[in-house]
């Protein structure tokens, strides 16, 4: 099975694969090649809000749909699935995705793509036990951008020093919050290629409440 054989598997389990490398023995993660898997766009939204994961009512639906659905492309692609979540210990999808030369650290800190901008995410991993031939990766798309993600953020919490979180949560408590919270980060959304990405408001949503519990 090659690299565009595997894209195509995931985008019909509406996930695409936003990077991939082969791992060397600093990279803890299995030998042969590691693929990430984010949603993809457009669809993902009303599909995971079909799926019975959202529908149960039960916590984290979004991570139940993710096993069910990366396991299950595992399965079908001789691969051994990896999830960003369920630790400790947690595997280390940051460095990974730095990893792929198709994810980058933006001027905010948070990580760009140069389809998703900064609205990527990460559903899980497949680790396939051979090489496979991969796409070259393209630039990131910081290096033709003016950094409007720099000024968006109301409270400075994004800056290239790191991510203030505890300012970042002490605004979404206010009025003046909402905004973020009902659409998404505004920094996020400042992204010339995240405005370009068809993620819709209400999955953004979604996101920041899950993050400000």
């Amino acid at each position: 099975m090659d690299y565009e054989t595997l894209q195509a598997a995931a985008e019909v389990r509406h996930l695409s694969v936003v990077g991939a490398f082969h791992p060397d023995v600093h990279d803890t993660a299995p030998e042969g090649t590691l693929l990430l898997l984010a949603p993809r766009e457009p669809g993902f939204w009303p599909h995971f809000t079909a799926s019975p994961e959202y529908t149960d009512g039960a916590p984290d639906p979004m991570d139940r749909w993710s096993t069910r659905v990366v396991s299950d492309l595992a399965n079908a692609t001789g691969a051994v699935p990896i999830f960003p979540f369920g630790g400790p210990p947690y595997s280390p999808f940051i460095t990974w995705a730095k990893n792929t030369g198709r994810i980058h650290k933006s001027p905010v800190t948070l990580l760009v793509h140069d389809k998703q901008g900064l609205m990527i995410s990460f559903r899980g991993a497949l680790a396939i036990p051979h090489r496979l031939d991969l796409p070259p990766p393209p630039l990131s798309p910081c290096l033709l951008c003016h950094s409007p993600c720099e000024d968006a953020c109301p409270v400075d919490a994004l800056s290239e020093d790191g991510y203030d979180t505890a300012a970042c949560h002490a605004f979404l408590d206010t009025p003046a919050g909402a905004n973020c919270i009902e659409n998404g980060c505004k920094a996020r959304r400042a992204c010339p290629v995240s405005q370009d990405f068809a993620r819709i408001p209400a999955q953004s949503a979604f996101h920041m409440q899950s993050f400000h519990k």
